[in-house]
């Protein structure tokens, strides 16, 4: 990343500069409001998902347009460029960035967060994130368990489970012995996809939670070393599960994406999802058999909650808080569950009536 691509822009960023002045995180929020009145936010986040593009185009945009005079500028991008792009910035010094908001979590929230990339905290000075969010659960006090301290806000949540087509195979494995079974029995039927992808980390994390459980990790001491010995029985059963894996588990799909096509093609007799409703979204489009269901460990499966940071060096932090609070009002998480089968983040418990039927309907 070059800061070329960022030139100096004396009105625009006299501008901005003025409105960081003004900005304080503690202002009364109507303050807020005024502040980010007629400016422009810009969210960086990974675009490779056209539904949610399009819900964020199309109803998160017109509404901070509408209610607040808010142009909401949407920036795919992957998170590793983005936070490259976020370093770079802070390396030549640049005060004033080109990032307001960032769709992040887990370990990339870790890495912005120690490398102070981020802003806050703030979440605890949005009204909605007090309203509608239990702000005592674990998800919204850690993230991946590295402590959130309101510098991210939750934006939808998600929960692994995995996919099969029971006019194929009726089984539905509920744990990693009965998997060992079922790949035996169906053989080059069962892969996943190849780590680092997403889905494919979640889903080997899920095998090390079912054989050596996930409750001596969460005070373990972060060395390699440490965390391999422990680990260690999963890493012998997945090399013992490769000889029955599509290709033999010599090679590995490039992403869940692929996984998928190759289930709904038939070559496969069993995928995995990070969207439990991803399942009807593709039965309801043709993807996949009106057969498929999906099915959990009785353990349990990985679920987690995805965040929106925002930047050290946003130039419209205003408006950025104003972006996140309508994010987390309860009509847009009704919105987001309604047109995407993203999980709410808010607290069921802290709704009102209405406001509870208009999610679940």
């Amino acid at each position: 990343m070059s800061l070329l691509a960022f030139p100096a822009c004396s009105g625009s960023q006299d501008k901005a500069s003025n409105e960081n002045k003004k900005f304080d995180v503690n202002a009364d929020f109507n303050d807020i409001l005024k502040q980010a009145k007629g400016t422009t936010v810009n969210f960086y986040g990974w675009g490779g998902d056209e539904q949610r593009n399009k819900w964020l185009d199309t109803v998160v945009a017109p509404a901070l347009k509408e209610k607040y005079d808010i142009k909401l500028e949407r920036v795919p991008m992957d998170i590793d460029q983005i936070l490259a792009k976020l370093s770079g910035e802070k390396q030549a010094g640049s005060k004033e960035g080109s990032i307001d908001m960032i769709w992040i979590n887990g370990e990339n929230f870790y890495s912005a967060k120690e490398n102070g990339l981020l802003f806050g905290p703030f979440s605890d000075k949005l009204p909605n994130y007090q309203k509608y969010i239990d702000t005592n659960a674990t998800e919204n006090q850690n993230d991946f368990g590295y402590p959130i301290k309101g510098y991210e806000a939750p934006y939808g949540k998600a929960e692994m489970v995995l996919i099969n087509n029971s006019a194929v195979t009726p089984e539905t494995p509920k744990n990693t012995d009965e998997l060992m079974e079922y790949v035996k029995k169906y053989p080059g039927k069962v892969t996943y996809p190849a780590l680092p992808d997403f889905t494919g980390s979640a889903f080997v994390r899920n095998i090390i939670y079912d054989k050596v459980g996930y409750e001596q990790f969460m005070n373990m001491k972060a060395d390699k070393a440490t965390v391999k010995a422990a680990i260690q029985p999963a890493l012998e059963y997945l090399r013992s599960l490769n000889p029955y894996l599509w290709n033999q588990g010599k090679s590995f799909p490039a992403s869940s994406t692929e996984v998928t096509n190759m289930f709904s093609d038939g070559e496969l007799y069993m995928t995995m999802s990070y969207e439990p409703y991803s399942i009807s979204v593709n039965i309801d489009k043709g993807i996949f058999p009106d057969t498929s269901r999906s099915f959990l460990f009785d353990k349990g499966m990985i679920g987690n909650t995805n965040y929106i940071a925002i930047a050290e060096n946003s130039p419209h932090k205003a408006a950025a808080m104003v972006a996140i609070n309508e994010i987390l009002s309860a009509e847009m998480q009704a919105s987001q569950f309604s047109k995407l089968k993203i999980l709410p983040v808010v607290d069921y418990n802290k709704l009102s009536a209405d406001e509870k039927i208009f999610l679940i309907r």
